[in-house]
Parts: C-alpha cells; sequence; structure tokens
C-alpha cells in the first residue's frame, strides 16, 4: 500500500481580498507538500473559500451585488493568485459549490440521527464580523475577539450537543502531536476544561447559507459549514464510488494548517463534530503565528494590509517564500518590512545560491566544456562531503518534518553554501586553472565537482520552499525534472561525472534599493485609489479599553500610605520562568504569557508589548504576584501579575534578579 498524505489550508473567508497573510499560510502548505511529492507520498493539496454567511450576505448587498456574484468575484482572485504564485494545490474547494453543499447537508444528517443535534432557541450576543456568538456578553458590549459591537440575537436554533464531548476531547489532547505548537495545545486545553456549552449550528434570520435539510428556514451555521469542506472536498457525502474511495484513501488529514486566530473552531469544535458523526480526527493541526507588517498585526482598520501581488511583480513568488520561511519562526508572530525583503533576498539568494550556482557552474563550463568533471577521491576535501551527509540532509529531514522550516533553511545556508563558498576561495579554482601539470587539472576537476555536488544538495533541499528556482538550477546542472527525483534517497556522489550542462543563466538577480522604492510606491497607490463596491464597515469599532501596565504606576509615598509587615506579607511574590509569550489580538499594549512558577504554569497577561518583543521575553525569569484573584481581559483569564517598574515617560521596566533563583522561589 502506497504511502498517502493529506494536507489543507484553512479555506479564505471572501469579506477580504488576499493579502500576505494569506499566502503565508498557503505557501507553508505548498512547501510541505511539495515536498512530500519528493519523497514519493502520493499527496492530495486542497485550498479554497469559505463563502456564507450574513457577513457576506450584508457586504454583498451594500456593494449593490447578490451574495454569489460577490462571493464569485472574490473566490476567484484567490484562485487566480494562487496560480500566479505557483501553488500546486491539487483542489481548490468552494462552499457555494454544488458538491459541497449536498455533502454537507450529509454530514448535517449524520451527526443529527446519531443524536447529537436537537431544536431550541439563543437569546444573546453575536458578532457578524466573526461569525460567533459571545457567551457572557451584554449588549453594547464588544466581541473579545475583533472589538466590533456585538449585535443582540433572539431566534429559533439546531444545537449541537459540544458538551457531551469534554472528556472525549480532553482524552484527544492527550495526544501532543494533534495541536502543534504546545502553547495552542496548553490554550486549548485550558478552555476545554473550564466548561463546554452546547452550540447553536443554525441560523434564521438571513438566508445565505446551506439549508438544514428537512428544515430550509435554517441556514447551517458558517463555522460548521466551512470546516466541513475538508471532508466534502476529497468525497465525503458522496453517492459516486470513486469520491467514496478518495475519501477512504485520504481521510484523516495528515496536517491541517491554521492561523492561532481560528484554533478554537478547529481543535475544539472540529474534532467534535467528527466525533459525532462518528468520523476519525485529523491527525496534526499545526497553528502558526501572524504575520506582522513592521511589528503591527496586519488590518484593513489599519490600513497597512501589504498586497502579494506587489511582492510578486518587483520580487517574484520564490523571494516572497524564501523570506516568510527563513525570517519567520514557524508557529510565532513575524515581522515583514519590505527592507527586510530585500535584504535577505539579496545576503541569501543573490549573494548565496545565486551566485554559488553561478561562479561554479560558470567555471565547469570555461574549465571543462561544460561537462561535470571527474574527481580523484585521494584528493577530495571529505570536509563538505561530510557536512553534506552528516549534518545539513539529516538536519533538513529532521526540522522539515517538524516544521521548522527557518532551522532547515539555515542549515542549508549556513553549514552548506556559506562552506562551500568557502571553500571555492581557499582552493582558488581560478588559479589551479592557469597552472599546466596533470596534479593541479586534477585539483581543479576535484574542487568543482565538489562544489557543483554541493550546490545540487542545497538545491533539491531548497527545492519545496524555493521551487522556481531550484528547477531552473537543477535544469542548468543537465539533470532534468527536479521533481522527479526521490528526496528519499539522496546522498552525495549521485551527480555523475560528465553530465553535460544545460544553459547557464542567472537565477537570483541582485536587487537595489530601488525595489523597495517601488513596492513602497505600488502599495501607497494602491491604498489612496478608490476601491468601488468596497463594503462599509459591519460595525463599527467599539473603544478599547486600554490595558494596565503590568503594574500600575505607585502615588506618591506619605506617612500615611505606609503598609504594616502583616499587609505585606499578604503578597505573595514569585519567581516565574516565561515559557511562551505572544501578542493579543487587537492589542498593541498586551502580551499573553504562559509563566512556570514551579507548581503550574500561569496565564497572565501583561501590558508591555509596547516596551518588550514577545520573542525576547522566552526564558526570562520574572517576579509574579501569585495571590492576585484572576481577571478577564479581552475575554482571556490573567492569572497573576508581572512586577515591573514604572519610568517617568510610562515605559515599564521588568524585575529581574543578577543571581541564578530558582523558579517557583517565594520573595520575602
Amino acid at each position: 500500500m502506497s504511502r498517502k498524505f493529506y494536507i489543507t489550508t484553512p479555506i479564505y473567508y471572501v469579506n477580504a481580498h488576499p493579502h500576505i497573510g494569506h499566502a503565508y499560510t498557503t505557501i507553508a502548505c505548498d512547501t510541505i507538500a511539495r515536498r512530500q511529492r519528493l519523497l514519493g507520498t502520493e499527496t492530495f493539496f486542497l485550498t479554497g473559500t469559505d463563502e456564507h454567511g450574513q457577513k457576506i450576505e450584508r457586504a454583498a448587498e451594500a456593494a449593490g451585488k447578490t451574495p454569489q456574484r460577490y462571493a464569485d468575484e472574490v473566490s476567484a482572485e484567490f484562485h487566480e493568485l494562487w496560480k500566479r504564485m505557483g501553488i500546486s494545490n491539487d483542489d481548490f474547494i468552494r462552499t457555494t459549490e454544488e458538491r459541497h453543499i449536498k455533502r454537507m447537508q450529509e454530514f448535517f444528517r449524520k451527526i443529527r440521527d446519531n443524536g447529537y443535534i436537537y431544536k431550541g432557541t439563543y437569546t444573546g450576543q453575536y458578532c457578524v464580523s466573526d461569525e460567533l456568538y459571545v457567551d457572557g456578553a451584554q449588549p453594547g458590549d464588544p466581541c473579545p475577539t475583533c472589538g466590533r459591537i456585538t449585535e443582540t440575537v433572539h431566534e429559533e436554533n439546531y444545537f449541537f450537543k459540544l458538551s457531551a464531548f469534554q472528556d472525549k476531547l480532553l482524552e484527544l489532547y492527550e495526544n501532543p502531536e494533534f495541536i502543534r505548537p504546545e502553547a495552542r495545545r496548553n490554550e486549548v486545553i485550558s478552555f476545554v476544561r473550564s466548561g463546554l456549552r452546547d452550540q447553536s449550528i443554525s441560523r434564521s434570520t438571513f438566508t445565505w447559507g446551506i439549508p438544514v435539510p428537512d428544515d430550509p428556514k435554517h441556514v447551517i451555521y458558517v463555522w460548521l459549514d466551512a470546516l466541513a469542506n475538508y471532508i466534502t472536498a476529497i468525497g465525503y457525502g458522496s453517492s459516486h464510488a470513486g469520491a467514496q474511495e478518495a475519501f477512504k484513501k485520504f481521510w484523516p488529514a495528515d496536517v491541517q494548517m491554521i492561523g492561532k486566530e481560528i484554533v478554537r473552531f478547529h481543535c475544539v469544535y472540529w474534532p467534535a463534530f467528527l466525533m459525532a458523526a462518528g468520523l476519525p480526527v485529523p491527525k496534526t493541526i499545526v497553528a502558526h503565528g501572524w504575520l506582522l507588517f513592521e511589528e503591527s498585526k496586519m488590518s484593513k482598520s489599519r490600513g497597512n494590509i501589504v498586497r502579494t501581488e506587489t511582492i510578486l511583480e518587483v520580487m517574484g513568488a520564490d523571494a516572497l517564500r524564501y523570506f516568510l520561511l527563513r525570517e519567520v519562526v514557524f508557529g510565532q508572530d513575524g515581522s515583514f518590512s519590505f527592507d527586510a525583503l530585500v535584504q535577505r533576498y539579496n545576503s541569501d539568494l543573490a549573494n548565496g545560491l545565486g551566485n554559488l550556482a553561478s561562479r561554479t557552474l560558470t567555471m565547469i563550463n570555461r574549465y571543462f566544456k561544460g561537462e561535470v568533471p571527474e574527481p580523484l577521491p585521494e584528493l577530495a576535501d571529505e570536509v563538505i562531503r561530510e557536512r553534506a551527509e552528516k549534518l545539513v540532509i539529516p538536519e533538513c529531514n529532521q526540522f522539515f518534518t517538524d516544521y521548522h522550516f527557518s532551522a532547515a533553511l539555515e542549515s542549508i545556508w549556513i553549514r552548506l553554501i556559506a562552506g562551500v563558498d568557502k571553500y571555492i576561495v581557499t582552493n582558488e579554482p581560478w588559479t589551479l586553472a592557469e597552472k599546466k601539470d596533470e596534479q593541479s587539472r586534477t585539483r581543479l576537476a576535484t574542487v568543482l565537482y565538489t562544489a557543483a555536488e554541493a550546490l545540487r544538495i542545497a538545491t533539491v533541499l531548497a527545492y519545496p520552499v524555493i521551487p522556481d528556482a531550484s528547477a531552473r538550477i537543477w535544469t542548468q546542472l543537465g539533470l532534468g525534472d527536479i521533481k522527479q527525483f526521490d528526496l528519499g534517497k539522496l546522498s552525495w556522489g549521485q551527480l555523475a561525472p560528465g553530465t553535460k550542462l544545460g544553459e547557464i543563466q542567472p537565477v537570483f538577480p541582485r536587487a537595489d534599493k530601488s525595489a523597495i522604492e517601488r513596492m513602497q510606491k505600488m502599495e501607497e497607490e494602491h491604498r489612496s485609489t478608490p476601491v468601488v463596491d468596497a463594503p462599509p464597515p459591519i460595525a463599527a469599532a467599539a473603544e478599547q479599553p486600554k490595558p494596565a501596565l503590568a503594574v500600575p504606576p505607585a502615588a506618591a509615598s506619605t506617612a500615611n500610605d505606609k503598609i504594616s509587615i502583616d499587609d505585606f506579607a499578604k503578597i505573595e511574590l514569585r519567581v516565574g520562568l516565561v515559557k511562551v509569550a505572544e501578542r493579543v489580538p487587537k492589542a498593541d499594549k498586551l502580551l499573553r504569557l504562559e509563566v512556570d512558577i514551579g507548581t503550574e504554569v500561569r496565564q497572565i497577561l501583561a501590558g508591555i508589548a509596547e516596551a518588550y518583543a514577545p520573542e525576547t521575553l522566552v526564558g526570562r525569569k520574572v517576579v509574579i504576584v501569585a495571590n492576585l484573584a484572576p481577571r478577564k481581559l479581552r475575554g482571556m483569564e490573567s492569572n497573576g501579575m508581572i512586577v515591573a517598574a514604572s519610568l517617568e515617560d510610562g515605559k515599564p521596566v521588568l524585575a529581574g534578579f543578577l543571581e541564578d533563583v530558582p523558579v517557583g522561589a517565594r520573595l520575602k
């Protein structure tokens, strides 16, 4: 039986035009899919668009279009962009397609027939923007996710018995591979342990959705509708024998890639729906961080969305792919800027891989008439061979398997490409070529073969990330179609002496400062151009409460302000170790921390985002107030307070230690 691999992106909601945040997720999935195919795995890669819901209905009305036409136009933008980028998806699912609608209704019937759906009424607050019921909110309250004012809803709904799956879900999370990275897994476990309530899964106050089977006045809740795409696209619910076989072959999914903001839907609701239908759950759900534009999360309200088309026009798809996967530690938030893109492109692609390919192949062309020379084993440098075989190849296999894209690329570029560059400079093949003796000629052949073989290995390892450039270098090496190579059999010495090189052409021409200026100008012009048919905001954004600093500024001390030792003894100060640090959605000043205090790991929200980048806090020891009553901020519980000094300019400075202090130690 052949190996199979099924990977999905989230399907993208058609309320917004595609930007590099969408591209980031899709590029990561495409990289994984390409590598699996190169390993000989039968791979199915799915992406698509989510097109139902009240938000789409309202946006279409505001644009003077039918919901279907509105969805058609935005979905086409995603489809065409992925085609332009060379994304290798095997299918593009749309939730307005007939195949999805019929199969989704079968999924609903199965859950209902198994006894997990019942009819009731819902009265409460609903966020149209996030298509989300907001438990515990009052009329006029903002949505804890996006900050927009919620709407009061009273309607008859069908409900899903989510509460019946609490124990089963917690048992599922005991598998550390189900949710990655660990910070997301801990977040989900905490949410489920706090208790699950049954969830409304239909709406009856609008019509743009899939009708509930046998009760067409209801439409299926958009999140249930959208999540089911992962099974309907590969044949679930179909009466066609071929589709049924495809579903049996590929489900469960091996990897479902999502952004961290939709973790709850995919890691709580989705597996519960599948369990209710009697289906297996995905093997792994991987949640990546946000892509920030110059340290701020991209959003339409800020006007800092960066279009992928701008980067493709100026730098090309491979430049964007390499930058995003090399610059951003996958799973954490990462920053994008045009300056950083061009700098990374020049240092790693133009001066690194591109330069190595150009100089190596040009010298083989010049000194050996375009044929790979034969090395003399006893004159060969084993350092490069051992580095490739014993370090780079096994490291890349492990890093790519664990989705550590940045580490894999660092291994290729630092260990191999930079090492071969140094090897060429040290051995001076141009000087060897000037000498006419046989020993120098043999040494020249050995040096250039070593460089070409290292180039071949670097190229095929990098192919999943930069497919276009890698394919062109492979062809220049005279090796044909890189997609036919078996990556699982990669080893040193497979480049046959006598191989005739192809036509040598530059792969990564150096970019100058004008590239940055061109991209900035294109984005400025795009933002200043009125967008015809652009829908207005669904609801005005609420005034956001300003999060407090880690410790509020102290008032000036007077004799009357003094406290007794008994008062001070009530405060429990402990040493904590920051395990996870990340930004909180829609909160410029707030960070979410997971802090180990020896006996447990606490979630603490601290208003220090303007003073500390999240990645600088991981592994740092801090002081926390451990016996402070928990409080809710942005819909999340903060269980403790980080101690910091407040300077005159308002900037917080965290308290720390000069000596090594054990985690959990109490301060007295």
